[in-house]
């Protein structure tokens, strides 16, 4: 009988060095967004209720030494003495509170000591996640769903439909293929689109995606690429400690692509393509794309709109 997906392992250990020198007090996991609810949150918390939204009961968060006290701090909703004081009245910070409380009471906060890459990372929460499958999701990645079902829940639903590994993707032009994760699928049918792999490599060269990383009924020059959700068995972590064991590193660092690329050897593995946007705020271009892009499904869309094209009446003070 397949276990349901109740648990969810987003990564935010990453020391942010791209966002230099803000990070130099806040972690970029902890930037503020506008979210479309029109509320400012931390990124972190936006990606929580993603996947609390998708049907997550238990969150584990994989911070650094830096970063994982403001995480665990975040974390709690108005204490009795703000409620009555500047909070007094103000019916909507106390709904906030209430979803933080909430949110506090499914996490878990460890800690990555030392930099050694995303499977590294994802495997510090072998003991948290035991022997249930777990969804994981990148502490800088914010998702955008075109339906109703969130992002996280499209990919949760193809793993308890088929009961196997399922990574998200989406179809990616040829001249960025060299820089993600790419797979040759064969259709599976479904909505959203479900495929079982064929083949799989991290970054590959053009010539070797067209030789052998084409998948039917994409059209020329069109490949599925790594979207950045992933539901996995718990044998991804068997993986992961078969590359921790024999140092089994690309650019220094222990890839969870590599035991995905195990994991896939060892038996069948999906993917499915995500109806949904991506935004990576962990550069600043990702993180003015992800703004935008959250302001324009917010209460604050005319505003958004105005300042975006220069016109009068935009954002006041």
């Amino acid at each position: 009988m397949m276990t349901p997906v109740r648990k969810a392992v987003i990564t935010a250990a990453g020391r942010g060095t791209r966002q230099y020198p803000a990070t130099n007090t806040v972690q970029k996991e902890l930037f503020p967004l506008v979210d479309v609810d029109g509320y400012a949150k931390p990124t972190l918390q936006i990606i929580a209720e993603e996947a609390v939204a998708s049907g997550i009961q238990e969150i584990c968060v994989v911070a650094n030494t830096t970063n994982a006290e403001p995480i665990r701090q975040h974390f709690h909703g108005l204490t009795e003495a703000q409620r009555a004081g500047q909070f007094a009245g103000k019916d909507w910070a106390w709904a906030l509170s209430d979803a933080l409380d909430d949110l506090a009471r499914r996490l878990t906060v460890v800690v990555q000591a030392a930099q050694e890459g995303y499977g590294h990372a994802v495997y510090q929460a072998r003991e948290w996640v035991g022997d249930e499958p777990c969804v994981v999701l990148l502490g800088d990645h914010v998702y955008r769903s075109h339906t109703d079902e969130r992002c996280a829940r499209q990919v949760i639903a193809a793993y308890e439909q088929y009961d196997c590994p399922v990574s998200s993707v989406a179809r990616t032009p040829e001249s960025l293929i060299t820089r993600l994760g790419t797979v040759a699928g064969r259709p599976l049918g479904g909505t959203p689109p479900v495929y079982e792999v064929a083949a799989m490599t991290e970054k590959p060269a053009v010539e070797e995606a067209r030789a052998r990383l084409r998948t039917p009924g994409l059209a020329d020059g069109e490949y599925l690429c790594f979207f950045g959700i992933h539901v996995f068995p718990p044998a991804i972590f068997d993986c992961l400690e078969h590359l921790l064991r024999h140092d089994i590193r690309r650019k220094g660092e222990f890839q969870l692509t590599s035991a995905q690329a195990l994991l896939f050897e060892r038996g069948r593995y999906l993917v499915s393509e995500v109806q949904g946007e991506r935004y990576d705020m962990g550069v600043p271009e990702g993180l003015i794309e992800t703004q935008i892009a959250l302001a324009l499904d917010s209460p604050y869309r005319k505003q958004a709109i105005a300042l975006l094209s220069h016109a009068p009446g935009g954002i006041g003070d």
